[in-house]
């Protein structure tokens, strides 16, 4: 890992996907795939490893120009946050998906669990391999966590969702050992559905949470969100489940605060953890000022340190256009120079 300044800057995961790549209307007008959905690729099968990788270096080079300290891959070879992996995954039965409900409360295609949940192989150190030949940056990879994807399932193998979560836990752990292994810097769990189901997730989503942490030694992060503002457009004002995670033995928690105004008051019940700080409203295609940025990592300092502090996206980008897309990333490295500035000055 390349040394971080103070406040470095990163975006939670996912970046923009070219319009060439990937039919950014369809992807807009339905919910985040939970199974397979290759009819939103428009390069042909054989030619789309090839397309997802330049993709994916025009998203690398991307955060790189705007001046972000961590830099993912985008999850450009991705059609949603979690299906890539939960897909790749024994014990689903690809051909036949079941259906269960989005945090929306809608039906939505989901992987059918007929089987033990098993992780026959790694599914993402291939795509960190890339990432790290194509930057000399901090990296960072993401991976969908336990819970969330337990209740993005239609459990027919298990006799309760705790129990398929904990099978997931065991898949996630292994997926973090061999990205650590292979040489992330950081790998990012995603579980927004603690958010959206907090009562399952105090039951047993938090189990299964340390579960995928158990044993793992190199630096993690949680990310936990209220949904992708082009999708869910209703922000509450405080999280329904965010200071249990001081229970868990990640070392960054990652939250959004810009689109939804948090009361960064709860931040005082995370005391030993790094706080990703969402201060990019994603809600909004214009691109905000970096001093207006800036102000939104101040409101964090009565509560938490500029050390303990990374400057970050609400959550992921991918239903943003490139060119909102790359000034929203400009203005958060800008408000870290100014920040900056200021602390050193």
């Amino acid at each position: 890992m390349t040394s971080l300044p103070l406040l470095p800057t990163s975006l939670v995961g996912s970046y923009a996907q070219p319009e060439w790549l990937i039919d950014r209307a369809k992807l807009a007008g339905r919910f985040p795939p939970r199974v397979r959905a290759k009819e939103l690729w428009r390069v042909a099968p054989e030619l789309l490893a090839q397309a997802q990788d330049d993709a994916t270096l025009l998203a690398i080079r991307a955060q790189e120009q705007a001046g972000l300290d961590i830099i993912t891959d985008g999850e450009i070879r991705r059609e949603s946050y979690s299906n890539h992996f939960a897909t790749a995954l024994e014990g689903v039965d690809l051909d036949n998906p079941g259906s269960a409900l989005d945090r929306s409360g809608h039906p939505n295609p989901v992987p059918r669990i007929t089987g033990a949940i098993r992780r026959p192989a790694a599914v993402e150190v291939e795509d960190l391999k890339f990432l790290k030949a194509n930057t000399d940056h901090t990296v960072k990879m993401t991976v969908p966590g336990p819970f969330t994807m337990s209740q993005q399932a239609q459990i027919e193998h298990y006799e309760d969702p705790e129990a398929a979560a904990m099978d997931y836990a065991v898949a996630v752990n292994a997926e973090i050992r061999d990205l650590h292994a292979a040489g992330a810097d950081i790998v990012q769990i995603d579980e927004p559905y603690m958010q959206a189901r907090p009562d399952a997730a105090r039951a047993y989503g938090l189990a299964a949470l340390n579960a995928a942490l158990d044993g793992v030694t190199g630096t993690t992060a949680v990310h936990i969100c209220f949904g992708y503002a082009a999708i869910i457009h209703e922000r509450p004002s405080g999280y329904s489940f965010l200071p249990e995670l001081a229970d868990c033995s990640t070392d960054q928690i990652s939250i959004e605060t810009a689109q939804s105004g948090l009361d960064l008051g709860v931040l005082a019940d995370l005391a030993d953890k790094t706080i990703l700080l969402g201060v990019i409203n994603l809600s909004d295609t214009s691109v905000e000022p970096a001093d207006i940025v800036a102000d939104r990592v101040r409101r964090a300092f009565p509560f938490k340190g500029p050390e303990s502090l990374v400057i970050a996206t609400d959550c992921g980008m991918k239903y943003l256009p490139r060119e909102s897309a790359e000034g929203k990333m400009r203005a958060m490295a800008e408000a870290a120079a100014l920040l900056r500035a200021e602390l050193n000055g």
